[in-house]
This record gives structure tokens, sequence and C-alpha cells, in this order.
């Protein structure tokens, strides 16, 4: 792999051509938060992306990851192999805007509580993709996401959410509400999330790649389906889109006086005694 990356330019400008299976409960909440890659939040985020550095720090992920093969059937080292040849071509692709991902291939888990969750396991290729727009999309996008807001964000764990509960209940409130958000991530409405996106980066490339993998087909036993909302989990990129689609609802939630704190698909707010609470 880095072989093939070392055929990225080492200071590429803007191109003329426009433009991870992150593990089930793993881990970005409890990531160390990414290092920014200079001060690029405009039309060169494509380009920061393919960077050679950003591509072997999300291929280093990737790895760490493992995780099952996608509807290619390539591993992480059959995957390697192949993008010593082929990096160049995609890469072009993913400039030019014509780049297609690949289908994922869902798979169903048992939920702790009962019945199940619907992992889209993507390709290795798309991973390392995701990865690397995860990389440079989060650093700009997380500081816009509730300080009340703790899943799969850096530096962050469901950890910090129960202390931050529990600092609420010291603090003499007795009321809890619990809101759990079913089926959240099958529900999300690709056109809200792309419009919400556009206000933020200002780039059309990533706009438009961003739009692929939330249009990319599933593949159950054989049979592709299409997909037209809904942000499976199984990808590098995933739980980043909730956190898009509901920061303006827990931010008004948190205006009043009901604290919360607040997972990707579940909210705990506490009020007092009365159990009166606004917003």
């Amino acid at each position: 792999m880095s072989k093939a990356m070392r055929q990225m330019p080492g200071q590429p400008g803007r191109s003329e051509r426009q433009a991870g299976e992150a593990r089930p409960g793993s881990g970005l909440d409890e990531a160390e938060p990414p290092p920014r890659i200079g001060n690029d939040t405009g039309a060169g985020l494509l380009e920061v992306a393919l960077r050679r550095e950003n591509l072997l720090r999300a291929w280093k992920q990737v790895r760490a990851n493992k995780g099952a093969a996608g509807v290619d059937g390539l591993d992480i080292d059959q995957t390697a192999a192949t993008l010593r040849i082929s990096w160049p071509a995609i890469r072009d692709s993913l400039r030019e805007g014509t780049y297609r991902p690949q289908p994922v291939r869902r798979v169903m888990i048992p939920k702790p509580g009962g019945g199940e969750r619907e992992l889209g396991i993507p390709t290795v290729l798309d991973r390392l993709i995701q990865q690397a727009l995860l990389q440079v999309l989060q650093p700009i996008l997380d500081p816009t996401f509730s300080q009340h807001s703790y899943g799969f964000r850096p530096g962050r764990s469901a950890h910090d959410a129960v202390l931050a509960a529990q600092s609420f209940v010291q603090s003499g409130r007795r009321i809890v509400v619990d809101v759990d958000l079913e089926k959240f991530f099958d529900r999300v409405d690709h056109d809200i999330l792309i419009d919400r996106l556009r206000k933020k980066i200002p780039d059309p490339g990533v706009i438009r790649l961003v739009r692929a993998y939330l249009n990319a087909d599933i593949v159950d036993g054989g049979v592709v389906l299409k997909r037209t909302r809904g942000t499976p989990q199984g990808g590098p990129l995933s739980p980043l889109w909730p956190m898009c689609c509901w920061m303006r609802w827990t931010r008004n939630l948190n205006s009043g006086a009901m604290p919360s704190a607040a997972m990707p698909t579940t909210v705990t707010s506490t009020c007092g005694h009365s159990g009166r609470a606004n917003g």
C-alpha cells in the first residue's frame, strides 16, 4: 500500500478535474482527536483527503480495525496488492467525480436487548476512502456538535456521558427522561443530511462523494437492493452522519432547563423536583 501511496504528489493543488469498516461499537467515540491537516475547509478538501500522508494514516487505521472483506471478497492484504496497480486510476476517478463505491454487504447482528442491528460492510478500498474523508471532515464538523453529545466523537465516550448524567443527579435533579430513537440509522434522510453538509463543507467533490456513499447499493444474500434513505452502520463515516442530522435537536433540547447526556441514538435528560422542563 505504501508503494501505491508513493505515487501521490507531495503537495497537490486543486485539479481542474473536480471532484473502513468501523468495528461495531468500537470506537470512534474513544479515539484520539485527529490532527488537523492545514486550514483547508473549502474547495480543496478532497485534495487534502487524497494527500499521501492522510491516506497512509487512513490505511493504518483500516488495517488496525481489521474487519471482514466486502462484496469483492478482498481482505486487507489482497486490497493492498491490488492498490499498488490500480490506485492512480482510482485517484483520478475520485478527482473527476466518476468514482462509484461498491455495494455494501449486509450483515445482521443481534442486539443485547433483543432484535437485530443492520451492518453494511464496505469493501476495504471504500473503508480506506471513507477513513481518509473522515480524517478531514471530523475536525471541521465535530466542533459544531452539541457539547452534550458523547457518542462516536474524538476524546469522548459513553463513560463520559454517564459521568455527565451523574453530575446532573448530584446537582439535585431527580427526574430522568430516557429516550431511544428506534432505527435512527435506518431512517436518516439523505437530502436533509446533504443540505446540512453543504453549509459546512463547500467542496462539491466531497459532497458528491458523500452522496455516492449514501446511495451505495446493499447486497443481501446475492440480491442487490437500492437505498434511498438510511446509513447502515459499518463504515468509518457512518457514525458521523447521525450527529450531523440531530445536532440542532440536541441544541434545542439543552437550550432550556433540561440538561442531557446524549449518545447517537439515545438521550438521557434530567430536570428538577417538580418535573417541569423547558426546551
